[in-house]
């Protein structure tokens, strides 16, 4: 067996061993992030942005983007905007983390710093990134305003259409001049809305004119009566003007609607008399079928006449002289009523002999 000394002396050897390469392993793996990080951290360094590698490092842990986070932070500070104005390292991470676009909320912080609108601050701008609005066209449009067309191209359709009090149809095409309010980005309605909203105040201002020569005299009328109504409320949008491009005039659609309600009222009404003749028809049949009944009781009761004559024989009632003094007024009777018929006055014809 060894001494006691000697394994003193072993045990002592592995251990400097095991320290040594621990150590060898530290320093390698700090060199390994340090050389990682170096380029950030000098770019960091050399402009101001104060980003540490140990930040870095935990930047890497925290599964964020070392790069995205100090180009940012870079172009704040060379840009004047400072931790003072809430760009910090930590909200810079914590912007990332919640799935937001660094570099395009420092770009806006920039272009609104030089435009000098003092109302976008680092809070404001990123709530407007996350709630999905792109806070880069925000500004610009806010600093250079952005024409929309009224309709919409692409719509289908090419122009609006209004119709004046006097049934022309004028087809209308608008510019609309807007800008972006920042304040209200956040819940504010979009282009189609304004859209929308100047499309109905188009057609509502060339329905209220008397004559569509009104409108053709002076476009300015239907901007003016617009921009009157403050269609940009509760918008992302502050409407700068309401531009007239083009004025066509289309149908007459008073006249086609006048026509329409013609042969509508015409249906109507000969609709009313086919009822009125098919009534009226209804009612001579009806008329005609009592006539068939009177006639069919008038020969039941002629029927009944040559029965009584018997009767009035056989009780004695009536004799035989008054039964052809009745024929004789009968025959007289019809004879009259033949000469009528024919037009010959009574009294130049002879009358019968009666029967003896």
């Amino acid at each position: 067996m060894l001494p006691i000394a000697q394994q003193n002396q072993d045990i002592f050897q592995i251990i400097g061993f095991v320290l040594i390469l621990a150590a060898i392993i530290v320093a390698l793996v700090f060199l390994a992030v340090f050389f990682k990080f170096f380029r950030l951290w000098i770019q960091s360094k050399t402009t101001g942005a104060r980003i540490g590698i140990l930040d870095l490092l935990g930047m890497t842990f925290r599964k964020v983007r070392p790069e995205v986070i100090v180009r940012a932070k870079i172009m704040a500070v060379q840009a004047g905007i400072t931790e003072k104005d809430g760009v910090t390292t930590r909200a810079l991470e914590a912007h990332y983390l919640a799935g937001g676009d660094v570099n395009k909320v420092i770009r806006a912080m920039i272009a609104a710093r030089n435009a000098k609108m003092t109302e976008l601050d680092f809070r404001l701008a990123t709530a407007i990134d996350l709630a999905g609005r792109d806070v880069l066209e925000a500004v610009q449009t806010s600093v250079y305003p952005k024409v929309i067309d009224c309709p919409k191209k692409g719509s289908g359709k090419e122009a609006l259409e209004a119709v004046a009090r006097n049934g022309i149809q004028l087809k209308v095409q608008a510019r609309v001049t807007v800008r972006a309010n920042i304040l209200q980005l956040i819940g504010g309605a979009t282009e189609e809305t304004i859209i929308a909203r100047v499309g109905e105040g188009i057609v509502s201002a060339i329905g209220s004119a008397e004559s569509h020569y009104e409108v053709l005299e002076n476009p300015d009328r239907i901007s003016k009566a617009v921009l009157a109504r403050r269609l940009d409320r509760q918008t992302a949008f502050e409407i700068v003007s309401i531009d007239i491009a083009d004025i066509d005039v289309g149908q007459n659609i008073g006249a086609r609607i006048q026509a329409d309600q013609a042969e509508a009222d015409m249906r109507v009404a000969q609709a009313k008399a086919e009822g009125r003749r098919a009534m009226a028809v209804a009612a001579e049949q009806e008329n005609l079928a009592l006539i068939e009944e009177a006639r069919a009781r008038l020969v039941e009761a002629e029927a009944e006449v040559p029965r009584a004559i018997a009767e009035a024989f056989e009780s004695g009632k009536l004799g035989i002289m008054d039964y052809y003094r009745l024929k004789n007024i009968q025959a007289d009777t019809e004879m009259r009523s033949a000469i009528a018929r024919m037009g010959v006055p009574v009294t130049q014809q002879v009358r019968p002999q009666q029967a003896g």
